[in-house]
């Protein structure tokens, strides 16, 4: 007997199949984390924002790793809350803590390669595909916490400190998320380093396209914040609405048997 491919993978893995959907969807998450962190800390107390981004965190989390199987609507309101922590934490070393950006920047590069050694040295393996442990979540969602604090920094640091604006930043993200995708195609560069490495850029790409529309600094286009957030919310639930009965199409496909 043998079942459809991506119904046995998707019972096996926590995480989502990588596909254009997937990119588009990450994207959009990483600029609606920026606007909407940038919207709460705008109308509530710092830190008490900071404390309720957190615990909002530590909820969606709990709940996608006592989950058995992938659910799209939980690992993206994970992801989602991933983005909004990870913007407010970066913010606050930078701005609270007084962490220059380019320190900061290279603190969570470290942390990355540490997250990604250990995973490596513990479980062989750093595939998409291979999420099938607690163990390898575990590692899975450190190192995606840890991408989108370094790609908060990142974009912060190109945008402002380094005073190339936010449209210039765009671009300069634009040619770097490129790269893995022709070395991978053209050169020989192997899915998962690729993969990662287009994943960490996909942080700073979305979070300054979403400053560029809701900011008035940096050549922004000073938008708001709120109806930005709003925009790329609804841009994302109808998004994961696809992604949802696709699979739930995959699902009812009828299975292939083979007679001896």
């Amino acid at each position: 007997m043998i079942g459809n491919a991506s119904a046995t993978s998707l019972a096996r893995t926590k995480v989502p199949e990588v596909t254009a959907l997937f990119w588009i969807v990450k994207l959009l998450t990483t600029g609606m984390g920026e606007t909407f962190a940038d919207y709460l800390s705008g109308r509530l107390e710092r830190n008490l924002a900071l404390s309720l981004a957190a615990a909002a965190l530590v909820v969606s989390l709990i709940v996608q790793l006592c989950l058995r199987r992938y659910s799209v609507w939980v690992y993206w309101t994970a992801v989602v809350m991933v983005s909004v922590f990870g913007t407010m934490a970066a913010d606050f070393i930078d701005f609270r803590l007084h962490v220059p950006m380019q320190v900061s920047t290279g603190i969570f590069i470290a942390l990355l390669i540490a997250v990604f050694g250990l995973w490596y040295a513990c479980e062989k393996t750093l595939s998409m595909d291979s999420i099938v442990s607690g163990r390898r979540e575990l590692f899975y969602w450190a190192a995606v916490i840890i991408t989108f604090m370094l790609g908060t920094a990142a974009g912060d640091l190109t945008a402002g400190k380094l005073q190339l604006g936010y449209r210039l930043s765009i671009l300069l993200f634009a040619v770097l998320i490129a790269i893995p995708a022709l070395a991978h195609r053209w050169f020989g560069l192997a899915a998962v380093p690729a993969f990662w490495f287009a994943y960490v850029i996909t942080r700073p790409l979305g979070a300054t396209i979403s400053d560029w529309l809701a900011a008035h600094n940096h050549d922004g286009l000073n938008l708001g914040t709120g109806p930005v957030t709003l925009v790329l919310t609804i841009a994302i639930v109808t998004l994961v609405t696809v992604m949802s009965r696709q699979i739930t199409a995959k699902s009812q496909r009828p299975i292939v048997t083979v007679e001896a």
